[in-house]
């Protein structure tokens, strides 16, 4: 799970790092003003530890005899990364981020594993105006992971199950009433298929009433873990009468964010 062009060190001599420490996942980007070399992993226990194991790995790959020593942390944990030299919001690199990978967009979707965001963007790509869904862990990759568990499907298939099926309607969702609201469907003989696209659908509905006060116009681009679920994705821009676009390296977004920001800053210390 790595993308970028390969960092030359002979015509590009300095590196930042960003990291994104996620609930459920862990990214890395590694950048030296023209290109990027990226890298996640699951999060654990132990978020410090891994985000380190990790950025030591990428920083090999990207051919790097040493971590960068400018890192810029976000996302969830990112106060947990003693060696971190700078910090920022969710809603700074998810926005800095996606405007990197979609110059064109003027709002960015964000669902990771533990919260939702709709960020409204300025035609040069300033954050404008935002909502954050940061309480519950409705309509989430986490709501979506214990979704799977009690359907018996892995989180990453959900989205070819509920392709094209009708969609049963959820009631339910909070996570724990949810679960037990999908336990009697099945057991009434629901179809799995017409259960998950149900469960899409009431994420879509769910998102896209959190985000209507900003009034997103397009392009709209969706980044983190729940972009990756194509029929969410379709369900979603029918909700907002607009596509929805997920740019390549959307899961990346917060941590291409977070090491843009870290390059600025190198750039105005000298």
């Amino acid at each position: 799970m790595l993308q970028s062009l390969t960092i030359d060190k002979k015509k590009e001599p300095g590196t930042v790092a960003g990291i994104d420490l996620g609930s459920t996942r862990i990214k890395v980007v590694i950048y030296n003003g023209s290109s990027y070399f990226a890298r996640m992993s699951d999060a654990s226990w132990d978020p410090e530890k891994t985000a380190l194991e990790l950025l030591a790995e990428t920083s090999r790959e990207a051919g790097l005899s040493a971590p960068p020593s400018i890192i810029a942390t976000t996302g969830y944990g990112r106060r947990c990364l003693s060696h971190a030299t700078l910090t920022f919001t969710e809603i700074a690199t998810h926005a800095k981020g996606a405007f990197y990978l979609v110059p064109e967009c003027r709002f960015v979707v964000d669902i990771g594993g533990q919260d939702a965001k709709g960020i409204r963007l300025s035609s040069d790509g300033r954050v404008e105006d935002f909502v954050m869904n940061d309480k519950c862990a409705a309509g989430t990759g986490r709501f979506l992971s214990a979704m799977g568990q009690a359907l018996g499907v892995p989180v990453e298939d959900l989205g070819a199950y509920a392709t094209g099926a009708e969609p049963h309607r959820i009631n339910a969702m909070c996570t724990v009433f949810a679960e037990s609201e999908v336990i009697s469907l099945i057991h009434q003989g629901v179809s799995r298929n017409a259960i998950i696209a149900g469960l899409h659908a009431s994420i879509a509905r769910r998102t896209a009433s959190m985000i209507s006060s900003l009034h997103p116009e397009p392009l709209i681009a969706f980044t983190g873990g729940v972009s990756q679920n194509a029929d969410i994705v379709q369900r979603l821009s029918e909700e907002l009468g607009h596509p929805v676009i997920v740019p390549h390296d959307a899961v990346y977004a917060g941590a291409i964010g977070a090491a843009l920001l870290a390059w600025e800053h190198r750039s105005e210390s000298g």
